[in-house]
C-alpha cells in the first residue's frame, strides 16, 4: 500500500494557531468532559436480543429483508438467500470471515452449479471494479452494525473493497451477532479505539442502511438511484 508524505504540517498549524490569538499548542491538549451525555442513553442496558429485536423492526421501515439464524444453520441458509437473490454472479471481500464461517465451501458450491463467483484481489486494481459493477450480488461482513438505523458499517481494507457493496444490483450483509451496538454513538467509540491500536483510521468507512434510495424529487421514494436495489442481511449467532 502507498504511503503518503505531509508538507508543510507545522507552517500550516502555528498560521491556524496565529489565527486564533495564542500559540499553537503541542501538549496538555484533554477532551471535554461534558456533563450530559444523552447520545449514550438510546437502547442503553439493552441485551444483544433486545437490540436485535430493535434492529429487526427498524430494516423493515428501510425496506431490508432480516435473515436470523444460528452459526450451525448458516450453511443452509446462505444457499437460499443467493437463490432469493437471483445467484448468477457474486463478487464477494477478501476475509478471513468467509472461511470461519464456512461460506467459502457454500460459495464453491454455487460455482460448481453455474454462479459466476469473483473474490476481491488488491492485486488487480480496476479489474475488481468491473468485476462488482457486472455482479449481480455483492457480499461483505459487517464490522459493527446499529440497532437503531439498521446500519451495516464496513470497515475498507487492501482486500475489503468498497464497491463490492455499492455496485452490484443487490446487497448482502453477514451480520454476526456480537457486531450489534445501539447507534452511531458506540460506533464512533470503536472506529477511536481502531485508531489508537493501529495507528490509523481504515482506509473508507462505509455506512450502509438498506438499499440506496432517494426522495429528493416531490418526496416521492426511489429505490436503487446510487447503488443497489436490494439488501439482504443474515444475523449470525456467534456466541
Amino acid at each position: 500500500m502507498t504511503t503518503g508524505s505531509i508538507h508543510n504540517k507545522d507552517k500550516f498549524l502555528n498560521n491556524v494557531a496565529n489565527r486564533l490569538g495564542r500559540k499553537r499548542r503541542k501538549e496538555g491538549v484533554e477532551l471535554p468532559k461534558w456533563s450530559k451525555l444523552p447520545q449514550y442513553e438510546v437502547f442503553d442496558g439493552l441485551s444483544q436480543d433486545e437490540l436485535l429485536a430493535q434492529f429487526v423492526l427498524q430494516c423493515d421501515s428501510i425496506h431490508t429483508n432480516v435473515v436470523v439464524t444460528s452459526f450451525e444453520e448458516l450453511g443452509k441458509i446462505f444457499p437460499e438467500v443467493i437463490e432469493d437473490l437471483g445467484g448468477k454472479s457474486i463478487v464477494h471481500w477478501k476475509d478471513p470471515r468467509f472461511q470461519e464461517y464456512g461460506l467459502l465451501e457454500a460459495l464453491n458450491k454455487e460455482k460448481e452449479e453455474g454462479c459466476s463467483i469473483y473474490e476481491w484481489n488488491p492485486d488487480l486494481g480496476q479489474r475488481n471494479i468491473d468485476k462488482a459493477e457486472q455482479a449481480n450480488i455483492g457480499i461483505t461482513f459487517s464490522d459493527v452494525t446499529l440497532a437503531e438505523s439498521g446500519t451495516v458499517v464496513l470497515h475498507s481494507d487492501n482486500g475489503k473493497g468498497r464497491s463490492v457493496s455499492l455496485l452490484p444490483e443487490k446487497y448482502l450483509a453477514i451480520i454476526p451477532k456480537s457486531t450489534l451496538v445501539p447507534r452511531m454513538t458506540q460506533a464512533t467509540d470503536k472506529i477511536h479505539d481502531i485508531a489508537k491500536e493501529n495507528g490509523r483510521m481504515p482506509s473508507c468507512i462505509n455506512f450502509i442502511s438498506g438499499p440506496s434510495n432517494s426522495a429528493d424529487i416531490e418526496l416521492r421514494l426511489v429505490v436503487g438511484v446510487h447503488g443497489p436495489v436490494k439488501a439482504t442481511y443474515i444475523v449470525v449467532d456467534d456466541r
